[in-house]
This record gives C-alpha cells, sequence and structure tokens, in this order.
C-alpha cells in the first residue's frame, strides 16, 4: 500500500485561507502526510525541501469536505436500476471512480451517507488512502421495510431490530449511524413529508448509537420529521426542507430550537448549470426551501454543505463546489462563512476538528490549490490547480 510522502515539501500559493481567515503569501511544509509548519514570515523553506510554487493569483485552501454523499450512486435519472444490475465488484469499481471524480475537484473527505452491503468501507480499506477522500462511512441507511431507499438493504423496524441495525453498523466499522426519519424523492411510493417512525423508535436509535460511540445522522423532509428527530437528539439533520404535500412550512419556532440545542444541519444545495432539472417536488420548493436555510442560519444554526452526490443527473459526484456557492448565492452566508462551513466547522461537526479542515501544524496535509480568491468570487473554488491527499498531489 502506497503510503504519504516522506520526504519535506514546501507549498506556497499567492494567499491561503488556513480555515478561518485570508492569509497573504505563505509557505506550507507538509511531511510524512501531514502539516509540520505554516510560515508567513517570508523566510526561504527550509534546506532540503522540495518547493512547489504556485503563482499569485492562486490561494490555498485546506481540502473540502462534503459531508453528505452517495457514491453508490450514478447520477442518472433511475438510480435503482444501475444498482440492481451491477454486482459488488461493478458497484466498488463505480464507487471508486466516483470518489477519485471528487478528490479530484478538490473534496478531500466525504461522509457517505448510504450505500449497498457496506461496500463504502470495503473501499475504504483497499485504499491507497492518499488516492481517495478519507471516506466517513454510514453503510446501508436504517429506514422502514419498503420505506425510502429500502433497496440499498438497511430495513428495520421496532425497537429490537433497531438496536440490532445499530450494533451491527459499530460491529462492522461504520463511523455515523444513519436513519431515514421520513420519506424520499427518489423511491417510487415514498413520500418525503411523510414520517417513517416515530419518536420512541428514534429515540432507541440514537440512545444506542450513543451508547456504542456513534454519531446520529437523520433523513428529515417534513416539518414533523425535523422536529421529532432535534427532540430524539440527532447529531446532525440531512436536507431539512419542510415539504408538505403542496410546498414548504416551516414554524419559525424550530429554527430557534434547532439553533439551541446545537444540532448540525447538513443542508444538500446546488446542482451542475445545464444538468437536467431537479425532481419536480424539489425544483418546485426550491427558492422556499433556501429561504427557510438562511431563516435557520440567521437564528444560529450551524449549518454545512453536503451535495448528495450520485441521487440525480445535476449531482455528479464532483458537484459540491456548486454547493458552496448556493450556500452564499441562496442562503446568504459571505464567501468566508461558505468556506469555513465547508471546512473547519464541517471538520469539527463530523468530529475531524484537530485532523481536517485547517491549515495548520498537525493537521492532515490534505490541501487544495485554486485560482483566483473564492472569498471575492466563490466561483473560484471550481478553478482547480491542484489538490493534495496526505500530502500526495493527486494526478
Amino acid at each position: 500500500m502506497v503510503g504519504p510522502v516522506k520526504e519535506m515539501a514546501a507549498i506556497q500559493a499567492g494567499h491561503t485561507f488556513d480555515g478561518e481567515r485570508l492569509l497573504d503569501l505563505t509557505t506550507v511544509l507538509i511531511e510524512d502526510g501531514h502539516i509540520v509548519d505554516v510560515d508567513t514570515s517570508g523566510a526561504p523553506p527550509p534546506d532540503g525541501a522540495t518547493l512547489v510554487k504556485f503563482g499569485a493569483e492562486t490561494c490555498l485552501l485546506p481540502g473540502l469536505i462534503d459531508a453528505h454523499v452517495h457514491l453508490a450512486f450514478h447520477a442518472t435519472a433511475d438510480l435503482v436500476e444501475p444498482l440492481a444490475r451491477a454486482d459488488d465488484d461493478a458497484l466498488l469499481s463505480h464507487m471508486r471512480s466516483a470518489a477519485v471524480q471528487a478528490l479530484r475537484a478538490g473534496v478531500t473527505t466525504v461522509r457517505d451517507l448510504g450505500d449497498r452491503g457496506y461496500l463504502s468501507l470495503a473501499l475504504r480499506e483497499r485504499g491507497p488512502s492518499a488516492a481517495l477522500p478519507q471516506i466517513v462511512a454510514a453503510g446501508p441507511p436504517i429506514t422502514t421495510t419498503s420505506g425510502h431507499c429500502h433497496f440499498l438493504g438497511g430495513e428495520a423496524e421496532g425497537e429490537v431490530a433497531l438496536r440490532a441495525a445499530v450494533r451491527d453498523r459499530a460491529d462492522r466499522g461504520c463511523d455515523v449511524v444513519k436513519v431515514m426519519v421520513s420519506g424520499g424523492n427518489i423511491t417510487p411510493g415514498s413520500q418525503p413529508y411523510e414520517s417513517q417512525y416515530d419518536l420512541d423508535a428514534m429515540r432507541a436509535v440514537v440512545d444506542e448509537a450513543h451508547r456504542v460511540g456513534l454519531p446520529t445522522a437523520a433523513h428529515v423532509h417534513g416539518a414533523k420529521s425535523v422536529a421529532d428527530a432535534v427532540e430524539a437528539g440527532f447529531d446532525t439533520l440531512e436536507h431539512v426542507t419542510f415539504m408538505t404535500a403542496s410546498g414548504v412550512d416551516a414554524d419559525p419556532a424550530i429554527f430557534d430550537r434547532i439553533a439551541a440545542r446545537g444540532v448540525v444541519v447538513s443542508v444538500t444545495p446546488g446542482s451542475v448549470p445545464g444538468a437536467s432539472a431537479p425532481p419536480p417536488a424539489i425544483a418546485q420548493r426550491l427558492t422556499a426551501i433556501l429561504d427557510n436555510h438562511g431563516h435557520m442560519w440567521r437564528a444560529g444554526a450551524t449549518i454545512i454543505p453536503g451535495s448528495d452526490a450520485g441521487v440525480s443527473p445535476g449531482k455528479p459526484h464532483d458537484v459540491l463546489p456548486y454547493a458552496l456557492e448556493a450556500l452564499v448565492d441562496g442562503i446568504g452566508m459571505t464567501p468566508d462563512e461558505a468556506l469555513r462551513a465547508s471546512t473547519s466547522i464541517a471538520a469539527t461537526a463530523l468530529g475531524f476538528g484537530a485532523s481536517k479542515g485547517r491549515i495548520a501544524a498537525g493537521a492532515d496535509a490534505d490541501l487544495l490549490v485554486v485560482r483566483g480568491n473564492p472569498l471575492v468570487d466563490m466561483a473560484a473554488v471550481r478553478s482547480v490547480e491542484a489538490v493534495y491527499r496526505a500530502g500526495v498531489r493527486v494526478p
């Protein structure tokens, strides 16, 4: 297995966003896959260090974090059919390609919130680590019988079965427990505005997950599913669209409750321009959904971006930069707030605050170099000059 580089390298760009603030000319020293020093004095790098100098018009960033992906999905209009015809070897090959596509876009950490057969764990184990993003794996999402994404194999109902499902994920080495608390848009017969589990069931899952040391993520659309997931103690809420049968409806009090509870909201906006439109249920409600996300943000909720990569043609596995633009254009974050949301804040929310999302001594050398200044124009995150994963430049 190929490991991180052993020799010291020095990387310079015109500006550096370190996960918190913008710095002028900075030399970042990396060795053995980690950042060992961040120098802003202008001093030359140490003797023997290999200097990689990018232009004055470039910006060095921590590698981006996508808090919500589905590496097993093919970004096609019909998600079920490609999964049904693919055996595990073929699906694993696709997932590797999807992960590489994300990495080349500067996404150095992904949280996979729903695979088939725990293949995200197999992909992570086969490495080499520098050739793929860091994969935070949920395995098959827990869902009701014939519920949302049941075709991934995570059906479980009743307290005994739900607790057993959580323990199974812990035993297999999953990093997070994902629950389809509400229905969704991509499963025939499933309604996103309807809850799939009651509050007692959710509490059982959260209790068992926290008992075995795993965080929890709740797929929630309808207002009741959102409120119940907050009450049950889920660590992150996914999507949070407040969809109803005819539109979108959110009580402003829930924004304050989400903020007060400190639960992290993982929103999934953004799609590639020119691709096919989102599902009608989303497209018709998108402006209202983003408005509510803006209200949550202004109420003090912690918001991080996911992409839901793989779920539709407009969401290929390198779509996260468009989600960052949506944080600015649709939700109202400033560019520096959006960058923090996708780096240092996301890293802390996912449990990697000491190693990811920052350019600082001791952090992993997961880095992105872009042309332009994303703090002036967020579209610059799509102008990738170089990506480093564990200190290795991605080809």
